[in-house]
């Protein structure tokens, strides 16, 4: 089977335009597009541009609060309840507008005046709140471990943490997106990890360790992990999500190289 790859128009192709963006994915050969926070351009022109362009737009996140104050999300705060159902409402318009069928809902930072289980127990109950507004418009939830290394005050690090949360909501339309630079740099074992979230996964990224820049800059075999993912049947799609080392298009040789490889080859029964 062949490997579906979406870029991330928030971090490839940044010389440019967000309407250029998508037409350059588009030129290089991606499938799709995703972007962390696209709320800056007006929900029916990124449509349109979509539309024009024939790329759909697979992943968006929940607007992480205030950056230069420390947010990176907000679900994990029992203060912001409130602007966190807003963010989930903004969010979820958004995405029924351009037609994204996934939103990403934003952990967040554990606030020092905050116990890690309070934290963790209004998480949950947040996620719990965003899976049935988000059934309302038949998207789905997608959480995200981020490695502790670069976010070491993010609640959510680890697979095994979403694992739990998806098996405890019993959501059916909660699912994990599984970064795959953030499960390396966090936790390693990666393939063996990789292969025991899966199941639970609605989207896949990658980026090279160390470095975050695209696949053959760094330590990940990635020709091992696309076999894998091949042999796993993986079918939905793959997010190149890293900041290329030099431009974007000087850096999809992974791509091309992947294309041309071809499904997995099975070993011969003589």
């Amino acid at each position: 089977m062949m490997l579906k790859f979406s870029a991330n128009l928030s971090t490839l192709f940044q010389d440019r335009p967000l309407a250029e963006r998508i037409a350059a994915a588009r030129a290089a050969g991606f499938g799709a597009v995703e972007m962390w926070f696209p709320y800056d351009v007006p929900a029916g022109q990124l449509r349109d541009t979509l539309r024009e362009h024939g790329l759909p737009m697979i992943g968006i996140n929940t607007a992480p609060g205030n950056v230069g104050a420390g947010d990176w999300g907000l679900a994990a705060d029992p203060r912001r309840r409130g602007a966190f159902i807003e963010s989930l409402h903004d969010a979820f318009e958004y995405a029924r507008v351009i037609g994204c069928p996934n939103v990403h809902v934003m952990a967040g930072i554990v606030d020092p005046s905050i116990s890690h289980a309070a934290a963790w127990d209004t998480y949950q109950a947040n996620i719990d709140e965003a899976c049935r507004l988000a059934a309302q418009h038949a998207l789905t939830v997608m959480i995200e471990p981020l490695n502790a290394i670069d976010r070491p005050a993010y609640l959510l690090t680890r697979q095994q943490q979403a694992i739990a949360l998806v098996e405890t909501l019993k959501r059916p339309n909660l699912k994990i997106m599984l970064d795959l630079f953030h499960l390396q740099r966090g936790e390693g074992n990666l393939i063996e990890r990789m292969l025991a979230s899966l199941p639970y996964a609605a989207h896949v990224q990658i980026a090279d360790v160390p470095g975050r820049h695209e696949p053959g800059t760094g330590e990940i075999n990635f020709g091992k992990v696309f076999d894998a993912l091949r042999a796993a049947d993986w079918a939905g799609w793959i997010g190149a999500e890293y900041f290329p080392l030099g431009g974007t298009g000087m850096g999809l040789g992974w791509m091309r190289s992947e294309a041309a490889r071809g499904p997995a080859q099975t070993a011969s029964a003589d």
